[in-house]
C-alpha cells in the first residue's frame, strides 16, 4: 500500500524545507547552531501542517544522531522510559552527539510523563525535540520548558502552498504519471486552512479520483470532489474561527441557547477544552467584567476544573459556566479603558510619574523631594486624600467610564462622591 503523498514527497533535505526561514533561513535561529553541531532541546509550537515533524527529522539527518519518536497519543511513561534507555545505550558518552527524542503533540503528555522526561533532558542522555499545536507555556511543565528552547512554526504562505502543490505534481512517482493542469488553486487552499498536510491529501484524492491521463484542476471540481469529504467541524480551518465567533457573540449577546448549541457544537467536533474554557476566561473580563465580578472568579475556576476533569465529565462544568456569562449583566467598560489608555502612551510617550507618588528608597531622591507631598490615603476621612496621579500633561483624562448595570452604577456614584466634577463621574 503507498505511503500518503504528505509522506512521499517529504523534504529529504533543508534545501528543499519550504517557510520558516526565520529558523533555517539563512540567518535562522537553527542554522546557526547547525553551523556548531550544538543543537538544544526545542519546542516546535505552530498549526498543523506547518512541518514540525520534517524539521525534527532532518535536523536529525544533518547532525547525523540516533532518531527516536514517540507520539503523545499512544505513549505512557514506559515507552518514554523504554525509549530513553535505548537512546542512553546508542551514544550516552557523547554531548555533542546525543540522540535526539522527538514527542509529536507533546501537549498530550500528562504531567507524570512530562517527568519522566526531566531527567533524560538534564542529564545530556537525550536531545528533546517536542512538537505542539497548544501554547507550551500552559501545556509543558516549567521544569521542562526551562530546558528547551521555544520555537514558533509560522502557517505556509500562499506561494509556498502553490509551490508545494506543482512539486507534488511533478516530483512525486504517482502524480507525475499524469497531466495534471492546475488551472486554479483557490478552493484547494481554502479548505487545507494553511495546513501542508491536508493540501496535499486533498491534492490526491481529486487526482487519484479522475479516471482519465489528463486532469484539470478547477475550483468547481475541487469543491464538488472534496467538500463532500470535509468533516462536519474542522478545528484547524475556516469554521474553527466562524464557530468560536459564533460562540464569543452569542454569550456575548446574552443568548444562553445560542451559546449552548455552538458550544456543543466544538465539543463533538472534538475541540480542544481548554481552549474552550480560556476564551471564556477573556470574555468574562472583557464582557462581563465589573458588571458582574463573579463571572472571572467562575471562569477561571472552570479552566482549572476543565484540566483536572477532562472529557468527557468536563463538558458539563463548560456548559455551567457558559450559561452563567451568558445570563450575566454585560460590561467592556474595563476592556475600553486599558485599550484607551494604551492609545494615549502610544501618542504621549513615558511622561514622567509626579514628584509626590515616586519611591523615595535613598536619601538623594528625598532631598529631591520624591515622595514628599505623597498624601497617604488611610490618614485622611474616608481613605481618601484628593490628589493627583495622573502626570501632569494628562491630568483629568477618564479613561475608565463605569457601565449602566447595577454594579458599576454603585461605581459611579462612589466615584462621584470621592472625585465631585474632576472625572465627570
Amino acid at each position: 500500500m503507498n505511503a500518503p503523498l504528505a509522506e512521499r514527497i517529504r523534504p529529504k533535505n533543508l534545501d528543499d524545507y519550504l517557510s520558516q526561514k526565520h529558523l533555517v533561513g539563512t540567518n535562522g535561529a537553527i542554522t546557526a547552531q547547525l553551523s556548531t553541531q550544538m543543537i538544544p532541546s526545542m519546542i516546535f509550537w505552530g498549526p498543523p501542517g506547518t512541518g514540525k515533524t520534517t524539521l525534527a527529522t532532518l535536523i536529525a539527518e544533518q547532525t547525523k544522531r540516533p532518531f527516536y519518536m514517540l507520539s503523545a497519543i499512544d505513549s505512557g511513561v514506559a515507552a518514554v522510559r523504554e525509549v530513553i534507555a535505548k537512546a542512553k545505550q546508542s551514544n550516552s558518552l557523547f554531548s555533542n552527539k546525543n540522540p535526539i527524542l522527538f514527542i509529536d503533540e507533546i501537549h498530550r503528555f500528562s504531567k507524570s510523563q512530562q517527568d519522566s522526561l526531566l531527567k533524560a533532558v538534564e542529564k545530556g542522555w537525550v536531545t528533546l525535540f517536542g512538537a505542539t499545536t497548544e501554547n507550551p507555556s500552559f501545556e509543558v511543565i516549567p521544569a521542562l520548558l526551562s530546558r528547551c528552547q521555544v520555537y514558533i512554526l509560522e502557517s505556509f504562505s500562499k506561494d509556498d502552498l502553490e509551490t508545494l502543490l506543482k512539486r507534488a505534481i511533478t516530483k512525486d512517482e504517482i502524480l507525475s504519471k499524469k497531466k495534471v493542469n492546475l488551472n486554479e488553486t483557490e478552493a484547494l487552499l481554502k479548505l487545507s486552512g494553511g495546513d501542508a498536510r491536508k493540501l496535499l491529501n486533498m491534492l490526491e484524492l481529486v487526482i487519484l479520483s479522475e479516471k482519465e491521463e489528463t486532469v484539470t484542476i478547477t475550483n468547481k471540481m475541487v469543491m464538488q470532489k472534496v467538500q463532500k469529504n470535509t468533516v462536519l467541524y474542522d478545528k484547524t480551518g475556516e469554521q474553527h474561527y466562524d464557530i468560536i465567533s459564533a460562540f464569543v457573540k452569542s454569550i456575548r449577546g446574552s443568548d444562553p441557547n445560542a451559546a449552548i448549541y455552538w458550544l456543543a457544537r466544538m465539543v463533538e467536533g472534538g475541540e480542544d477544552l481548554k481552549f474552550i474554557a480560556r476564551r471564556l476566561v477573556i470574555l468574562a473580563s472583557e464582557d462581563i467584567g465589573n458588571a458582574n465580578p463573579t463571572a472571572l472568579v467562575l471562569a477561571n475556576t472552570t479552566f482549572q476544573a476543565v484540566i483536572t476533569i477532562g472529557f468527557p465529565e468536563a463538558r458539563i462544568i463548560l456548559s455551567q459556566c457558559v450559561i452563567y456569562l451568558a445570563t450575566s449583566p454585560k460590561s467592556n467598560a474595563s476592556y475600553l479603558a486599558i485599550k484607551k489608555a494604551q492609545k494615549l502612551v502610544q501618542e504621549t510617550g513615558d511622561l514622567s510619574v509626579p514628584l509626590a507618588i515616586r519611591n523615595a528608597p535613598t536619601k538623594l531622591m528625598k532631598d529631591l523631594g520624591y515622595g514628599k507631598e505623597y498624601q497617604y490615603a488611610h490618614d485622611f476621612k474616608g481613605n481618601f486624600a484628593n490628589q493627583e496621579f495622573l502626570p501632569k500633561e494628562i491630568q483629568g483624562t477618564t479613561f475608565y467610564n463605569p457601565g449602566n448595570n447595577t454594579k458599576e452604577n454603585s461605581f459611579r456614584v462612589y466615584l462621584k462622591s470621592l472625585w465631585k466634577g474632576k472625572y465627570n463621574y
